[in-house]
């Protein structure tokens, strides 16, 4: 009988283990939003003393020095700047930043900056979000395009992946 015991203890603790280990990969960050770099980062203010900075996920904003590079960054700073917002993130990217979904009172923020046309659905990464986010995103930037709405009342925009290449001395 111990060595039951020893395996329905060991075997819980492993459950506990595996239940910590998710939440640990996720996190629901609140704070109050205190700087907008660009269309797609923030930088939040949380427990008024960590200052945390936020890659907006699934869309790429046009870069400050592109056509409607400050207008997405006004766009952004008009929706959030001074709130408390809800970030849903799972990952930091390769600058430390963590990357999120940002919500206030109740709505994606992301998704915003696409239908107002001052961000693409950043596709490269589109796997990594939900199959209904996923659509979503899709569908707004095909609506804010067919009626030329931000950044695709331009002839012809320049995404901001094929801008930052461009200024590594790409074509």
């Amino acid at each position: 009988m111990p060595t039951s015991a020893y395996s329905v203890r060991l075997a819980l603790c492993c459950i506990a283990f595996f239940w910590s280990s998710l939440s640990a990969t996720a996190a629901d960050i609140v704070g109050r939003v205190v700087g907008v770099s660009d269309g797609d980062t923030i930088t939040v203010l949380v427990d008024n003393h960590d200052r945390l900075k936020v890659r907006l996920a699934g869309i790429d904003a046009p870069e400050k020095s592109q056509p409607f590079g400050s207008a997405s960054k006004k766009s952004l700073s008009d929706q959030v700047f001074g709130k408390v917002v809800n970030i849903e993130s799972n990952k930091k990217d390769r600058y430390g930043r963590f990357l999120g979904r940002v919500i206030f009172n109740g709505t994606d923020i992301c998704l915003e900056q696409i239908r107002a046309g001052m961000a693409w659905h950043y596709k490269r990464y589109s796997y990594e979000q939900s199959e209904s986010l996923r659509h979503s995103y899709a569908d707004a930037e095909s609506q804010a395009r067919q009626l030329k709405i931000g950044l695709w009342s331009e002839p012809a925009p320049v995404a901001p992946w094929e801008f930052r290449h461009q200024g590594r001395g790409g074509d």
